[in-house]
């Protein structure tokens, strides 16, 4: 919806501007007569707001003059006035369809505007009450902070089904892979709990989670032939298979969440501390963090799941081979993370075995 409001008070039009603008409505201003006409000349607006008190031809008679205009005569318009200005009676009177005293609510103003251009934007009118100049601040901060109620939970709900869409993938992914249908959640839980202890500033970045979640989707492009084969790989066919984290990174880097952390989660997230993973062969503190930390979270719920060509070790058994792992597969700080956080770690496998 286009707006035009016709006042001459500078900051009033700023402030309008400022609130409206974050409900998409496009506000246009004038501070005269002859500038609102150019306005309208040049865009025909859904409504007019007129102050009474214009420089030069004031805004009831200008109300009059667009009345009685063909071009412009089917434009709602609203008159606004402060306390020494005009009536209700004289407005309408004018020709106008509405009339606010000043100060007034952005949002009340919309809601009029809206009703009177046949829209359906879902703020309640609030009736007009006297109120003190003193107000008008007050009641912009106001609805500013509604709006951006409005705004942060419509970006929740789109966060939520986003995460939706991707655990969705996730699950998808992991019962062709693997055959269970909670490693991805599982093993996104695990590494968030790690994270917690040696990183948390890393949980600031939400590409982290959904590197964790999303780890293995460049298996979406490794042959149902390698992927699914019951026993060992041939070299070729376990070079094929590693093209899975270039792959990943490939397929997700042109997604705006995943830039970030979470790419590097997704590409570097077989690599080893002594530099003998792939696909870089990059070593120590040159893999990313996330990356690190989601090896050991990755190798626990391996360690600690069946398998179709073997059964799950005991978690005590999977504790020990991490443990022998420090400064060889895994990076030793996130192992020590491992030792503090395994009580919580051992609640989570819990809490998912509840579930299944």
């Amino acid at each position: 919806m286009r707006l035009l409001l016709v006042d001459d008070d500078p900051g009033l039009r700023a402030l309008l501007r400022a609130t409206l603008d974050a409900v998409d409505v496009e506000v246009d201003d004038a501070e005269d007569v002859p500038t609102a006409l150019a306005a309208i000349g040049q865009q025909r607006p859904d409504a007019i707001v007129l102050d009474v008190n214009l420089p030069g031809m004031d805004g009831l008679a200008f109300c009059r003059q667009l009345k009685n205009e063909r071009e412009t005569n089917e434009i709602p318009i609203v008159v606004l006035s402060g306390s020494d200005g005009g009536t209700a009676e004289a407005a309408l009177e004018a020709g106008a369809e509405s009339f606010l005293r000043k100060p007034f609510s952005p949002l009340e103003l919309l809601a009029v505007v809206e009703r009177l251009a046949g829209g359906l934007y879902g703020v309640p009118f609030r009736a007009t009450k006297k109120r003190e100049p003193e107000e008008q601040l007050l009641l912009y901060a106001r609805d500013l902070r509604h709006l951006l109620e409005i705004e942060r939970g419509q970006r929740h709900l789109l966060e939520n089904a986003y995460h939706e869409t991707v655990t969705a993938l996730a699950t998808a992914l992991e019962t062709k892979d693997t055959g269970t249908r909670a490693h991805s959640q599982r093993v996104q839980r695990y590494a968030l709990e790690l994270t917690k202890a040696i990183g948390p500033e890393l949980i600031d970045d939400q590409s982290t989670e959904y590197g964790f979640l999303l780890h293995d989707v460049g298996k979406i492009g490794i042959p149902d032939g390698i992927l699914l084969k019951p026993g060992p790989l041939t070299d070729a066919e376990r070079r094929r298979m590693q093209t899975h984290t270039i792959l990943g990174e490939q397929m997700l880097g042109g997604v705006a969440f995943f830039q970030g952390e979470g790419l590097r989660v997704v590409r570097s997230h077989h690599e080893r501390w002594d530099g003998a993973g792939y696909p870089d062969g990059i070593a120590g503190t040159e893999i990313p963090l996330a990356a690190r930390i989601f090896a050991v979270a990755d190798a626990l719920d391996a360690m600690t799941s069946d398998r179709p060509y073997r059964k799950a070790m005991s978690w005590a058994a999977a504790g020990r081979e991490i443990l022998a792992e420090s400064k060889r597969q895994f990076d030793p700080d996130v192992v020590e993370s491992f030792v503090a956080r395994e009580r919580s770690l051992r609640a989570i496998r819990r809490e998912f075995a509840a579930a299944a």
